[in-house]
């Protein structure tokens, strides 16, 4: 199982030739994906209505991770570390990124820069 980060969705959106995206070049290492309801989210409110049938198709085919009490736990300790080391990211890439550490699952990103920050999160 992968997490996709929204930057990967998206990639995979704007690609007229979706063999080119990132995400085409995951399915050869895996067949498991999931997303956070924050990624649902950021793309929720981004979208166009006229793109909903494009999401929706694709969030059938994706599992996706609630952002609960155990994902907050972890999410406040990466926000207590990066603040005081002065490298707070921003909250959206933090609470992702709680999500994949708490489940213990891999994190797939156009974002490395920021999501590098979190120690112990395993990115692709």
């Amino acid at each position: 199982m992968i997490l996709l980060d929204s930057s990967v969705l998206i990639d995979l959106f704007r690609k007229k030739d979706k063999s080119k995206s990132y995400f085409f070049e995951l399915l050869s290492e895996e067949n498991g994906f999931a997303i956070s309801t924050i990624t649902q989210y950021e793309i929720g409110i981004g979208n166009k209505l006229s793109n909903s049938d494009f999401w929706n198709e694709l969030y059938n085919k994706l599992t996706i991770l609630p952002f609960d009490q155990n994902c907050s736990i972890v999410a406040i300790d990466i926000y207590t570390f990066l603040k005081k080391q002065n490298k707070l990211i921003d909250l959206a890439d933090l609470l992702i990124g709680a999500t994949a550490k708490y489940h213990n699952i891999p994190l797939a990103t156009l974002n490395k820069k920021h999501f590098q920050r979190i120690d112990g999160l395993v990115l692709i």
